[in-house]
């Protein structure tokens, strides 16, 4: 299987669940401020989930130049 075929479904999935937990917040999904604390602990998580990858990928591609 394709490398970069695999890190591009893991970042798809990892901007899936960012969304989920945006469109969380955005629908007052939050109950409480450690709710929202919570949340945006998930999010910050998955955006340097995502950087990594990223991260990976541009290795990856210039190492095959």
């Amino acid at each position: 299987m394709d490398p970069n075929r695999v890190l591009n479904h893991v970042l798809t999935e990892i901007n899936k669940l960012r969304d989920d937990q945006i469109s969380h917040l955005a629908t007052g999904g939050a109950q409480s401020f450690d709710g929202y604390r919570h949340v945006c602990g998930i999010i910050r998580g998955l955006t340097h989930a995502e950087q990594l990858v990223n991260d990976l990928v541009q290795r990856m591609d210039t190492t095959d130049d």
